[in-house]
């Protein structure tokens, strides 16, 4: 009997929830079934646990995070003795339950626990964090996955997700963690009632709302701007919090996406519940060209990114990750600085896989940028950095093209709720000078130069993706490009070294953690990043261009793209 049927076995002799057993029951005699569900246990990383529903060591259910629960609970004890985590869910299949479960075994472990009552946004978390002083925190989400995925986000005392360091130690402690004997489980009710289990107030999040609000920067904008607004959640934990933030800014004529407004596990309208992608903007872009709407926004399952159109000459216009991150940031600084506002040596953060033209905005303003690896806990240390210095109040924004942004530091990830206000406010801002958000991103396109960003992946399958991708990597490692498409290649970077190289400068370190990536930039017309999947063999290339027009910037981008496909044998 393989080792598959063997935990097979087991599992049918231990689980009690029905729905798992009879899943269990009905693919007993199917090999290949089987092996997807107990080939291997989910893996724990700095993104905590994700995985399709359903019964077995790979896959999410409720015996997989109890396991992920006990594990973290021993590393939590291991650096308190009187630990506490706070926890909220999305509107994900079995958040609620997992949530609640989540709880139960924190509370038998003994690590106090601040439970949202009902679902808030993977920001609210990091808020509940930080607000509570917990030692960590557990958000059920799988962000912008599809409806038969759900997932277990980790986070740690400082607001921010798990590092690296802190989820080997939490993934020794899973390893140690017999599924079914080991887990301690304390009865909900009970818990309550000894208050080892607790409900976060409506005094907490009117705190988190606050905070928010404070980021406004001309918040009596709303009340006279007139803004039109088409909103959606995707069916999401967004509802609540984005339309009372921006019902207290004073904006009034918000349209909701009738199809994605309740909370919907399923996400019937979309498979993929994804701002980035277009065919989940689509019922948003249709009301919002009925309504003739100024903007569109668009937030994911867990509220912490979105996604924004404008109707640009009576179509719609996708405003992309990295544009709206320039926007923001060029917004906020002009704003600070109008307003006498701006603090000294202020500090913008982005990740190394964003557009190269918030540099060139960020200098205009004699703000410093600071590049950060992927991932919105690295820009969270960087806030946290500024703090343990005493001068919080350097951090301006930071962001990612995949739709994440923040300004200020009251939580430490990404925030759509804060975003969406911010957005809306620069939306009333230029329409009081009679322009939407497309011609304002058109003027800077203009100011600074037409920058290209494009991301393109390469599928490397076999058992031998992985090692091809790793050999690639080593050949950019050891012999690293000098030029291409014609044009000199000014610097590169070797984030797995931790070492920048600078024409005429010489190598200085990075000060970043390791990473498999590799940059190269063009001087001032931007860059390329290569970046391997860690999880799946996928090569990614990011490129970020500069031309003096949008048809030159393209051409450079075509003839890059082919350069590096030749040096790479891609294609």
């Amino acid at each position: 009997m393989s080792n598959e049927q063997m935990e097979l076995r087991r599992w049918l002799q231990e689980v009690t929830d029905p729905e798992l057993a009879a899943e269990l029951l009905a693919i007993r005699n199917e090999e290949k079934e089987v092996h997807e569900r107990f080939y291997r246990s989910l893996e724990f990383g700095t993104g905590g646990l994700r995985g399709e529903l359903g019964a077995g060591t790979n896959r999410m259910n409720l015996y997989t995070v109890r396991q992920a629960t006990q594990g973290f609970a021993a590393y939590l004890l291991s650096q308190n003795a009187a630990p506490s985590v706070a926890i909220s869910y999305d509107s994900r299949h079995k958040s609620e339950l997992f949530a609640r479960e989540t709880a139960r075994v924190m509370a038998a472990s003994g690590v106090k626990v601040y439970l949202y009552r009902q679902l808030m946004p993977t920001p609210a978390l990091s808020f509940a964090v930080l607000d509570r002083r917990c030692d960590g925190g557990v958000m059920i989400t799988a962000s912008h996955n599809p409806a038969r995925y759900n997932g277990y986000k980790a986070y740690a005392g400082d607001g921010a997700q798990i590092s690296g360091e802190i989820a080997a130690a939490v993934s020794a402690a899973i390893e140690k963690t017999d599924i079914f004997r080991d887990v301690r489980l304390m009865d909900f009710e009970e818990a309550l009632a000894s208050g080892a289990i607790e409900y976060i107030d409506d005094a907490l999040i009117e705190r988190y709302y606050a905070a928010v609000e404070a980021q406004a920067l001309r918040p009596e904008l709303a009340k006279t701007a007139g803004l039109r607004l088409v909103y959606t959640p995707l069916n999401g934990a967004g509802l609540r919090p984005v339309l009372t933030v921006l019902g207290r800014m004073g904006h009034t004529d918000i349209t909701v996406v009738p199809e994605q407004e309740q909370p919907d596990g399923d996400f019937p309208t979309c498979p993929y519940p994804n701002p980035e992608i277009l065919e989940a903007m689509q019922l948003g872009l249709k009301l919002a060209e009925q309504r003739g709407a100024d903007l569109l926004l668009a937030t994911d399952p867990d509220s912490d990114r979105v996604g924004t159109a404008v109707l640009h000459r009576g179509k719609p216009r996708l405003i992309s990750g990295n544009e709206m991150g320039v926007l923001l940031l060029d917004y906020l600084c002009r704003t600070r600085l109008e307003l006498g506002r701006m603090p000294q040596n202020p500090v913008a953060v982005r990740s190394i896989v964003s557009t190269t033209m918030a540099d060139a905005v960020a200098a205009h303003y004699g703000v410093e940028m600071r590049q950060v690896l992927t991932g919105f806990k690295y820009i969270g240390e960087q806030i946290a950095r500024l703090e343990a210095e005493g001068h919080p109040e350097r951090f301006l924004f930071g962001f990612e093209e995949s739709y994440g942004y923040l300004a200020g530091g009251y939580v430490r990830d990404k925030d759509a709720v804060v975003a969406s206000m911010l957005i809306c406010e620069m939306a009333a801002w230029y329409k009081s000078r009679g322009k939407n958000l497309g011609e304002a991103m058109d003027d800077l396109y203009a100011q600074y130069g037409a920058y290209f960003n494009q991301v393109d992946s390469y599928t490397f399958p076999g058992s031998d993706g992985m090692a091809q991708m790793a050999a690639l990597m080593q050949q950019l490692r050891e012999a690293p490009l000098t030029a291409l498409a014609g044009r000199p290649v000014t610097g590169h970077t070797d984030y797995q070294a931790g070492v920048r190289c600078e024409e005429g400068e010489g190598e200085t370190p990075t000060g970043l953690p390791s990473a498999n990536v590799m940059e190269f930039r063009f001087g001032t017309e931007g860059s390329v990043v290569v970046r391997p999947s860690g999880t799946e063999p996928k090569l990614k290339l990011y490129y970020s261009l500069r031309a003096a027009d949008r048809a030159a910037a393209e051409q450079a981008y075509a003839g890059i793209r082919a350069a590096m496909e030749g040096v790479l044998g891609l294609g």
